[in-house]
């Protein structure tokens, strides 16, 4: 018995070494050029568009309201193509916008169905979204059969339970959401939630603004993605916890920032009016990454804590702009000052919308107000 166990290790060794060596030496395919592959993706983006149509459900506070279908085009000529709908004047119309990233431009095509009536997300704000997501792929032409585009179903959510942070999910959701609007939402008697005038639309994604070379799940590398969703919700978040929400640390207030700091990402950086737009202290980590704000060696979270004895209300820390209450909740979240402006001699500023305030002032005194 003793031999035979010896004898079945062994072996089972040797076949485990085997194996791995046999997967060492298989070719691994280096990433794409991000050019080249783009050029490919663009290209049946277009074609996608060109010979697609789509029909969406307008049906105000039920849960089929926006849905959208994507088809091929008749050949009867009794539909127009999604592409027709390009800077249309009134909705649904479809848009393009430009994005900057491994060293070319982006286009993002991107349908509105609605715009939403409510308010933005900056892009690394949680969104709450149900969505729909195929990805594209272009079959070879044979000599008997041409090349055919197709669209796979990967995913769905129509009930989200939680909020998807877009610092978190790939770059063409983070690019796209901060463009539509979330909408109403009434709580019914049976808890159940009611959402109207959300922002809904579809996005037409390069692989470079998707999963690129590794893929995920069942969708293979390199493929175009196509997201239908609507946009109920959004949560601000504070990326680096240093009690500032991170879209209020968006200097220039175009609802993005970045992190220019990856070569990758940004093979030859911005301009410095780009590159520092959203980065007090110009180190080059932008200020929703930046613990010390304005450089001055105290942390951001400590310039915005309140002093001992100022009683504006419960939080140990200055909001961005006062507060005031939500009647709906039970916790009073009144805040009568907001983040100080520094003021050499007088009583500092609470309340003034352009204060230069205190955690972006590097010259104030060290004596804090």
């Amino acid at each position: 018995m003793n031999k035979f166990k010896l004898y079945f290790i062994v072996l089972i060794t040797s076949l485990s070494l085997f194996s791995c060596h046999k997967n060492d030496t298989e070719p691994i395919e280096p990433p794409r050029d991000f050019a080249v592959q783009y050029a490919t993706d663009i290209a049946n983006i277009e074609d996608y568009l060109k010979t697609n149509y789509f029909e969406v459900v307008n049906h105000p506070g039920y849960a089929d309201d926006q849905d959208v279908t994507i088809a091929k085009l008749p050949t009867d000529g009794s539909k127009v193509s999604i592409m027709s709908y390009l800077d249309a004047p009134t909705y649904p119309k479809l848009l393009k916008k430009e994005v900057n990233l491994h060293g070319i431009k982006y286009a993002i095509y991107y349908l509105v169905l609605r715009p939403g009536v409510g308010i933005s997300p900056c892009n690394v704000d949680g969104v709450l979204a149900s969505y729909r997501g195929t990805y594209l792929s272009r079959s070879t032409a044979t000599a008997t059969t041409p090349s055919e585009l197709t669209a796979t179903f990967f995913e769905e959510v129509k009930n989200p339970q939680s909020f998807l942070s877009l610092n978190g999910v790939i770059t063409g959701w983070s690019e796209t959401f901060p463009l539509f609007k979330t909408g109403t939402a009434v709580i019914n008697a049976d808890g159940t939630v009611t959402n109207t005038n959300f922002g809904a639309g579809v996005m037409f994604l390069p692989s470079g603004l998707g999963y690129y070379s590794s893929g995920s799940g069942s969708i293979p590398a390199y493929s175009p993605l196509v997201f239908s969703f609507k946009l109920y919700d959004i949560q601000r978040l504070d990326q680096d916890n240093d009690g500032v929400f991170s879209f209020q640390e968006d200097r220039d207030g175009d609802g993005f920032m970045y992190d220019y700091r990856s070569t990758v990402n940004y093979p030859t950086a911005p301009a410095d009016l780009v590159k520092y737009a959203d980065d007090t202290d110009k180190d080059g980590v932008p200020d929703y990454l930046d613990i010390d704000d304005d450089g001055d060696n105290y942390t951001t979270k400590l310039e915005i804590t309140k002093p001992e004895g100022t009683n504006s209300g419960l939080s140990l820390y200055f909001p961005y702009d006062p507060i005031v209450d939500n009647p709906l909740t039970t916790v009073v979240e009144t805040e009568t000052k907001g983040i100080p402006s520094y003021s050499a001699a007088g009583t500092p500023d609470y309340t003034s919308p352009g204060r230069l305030r205190i955690h972006l002032d590097k010259d104030h005194h060290a004596a804090k107000p």
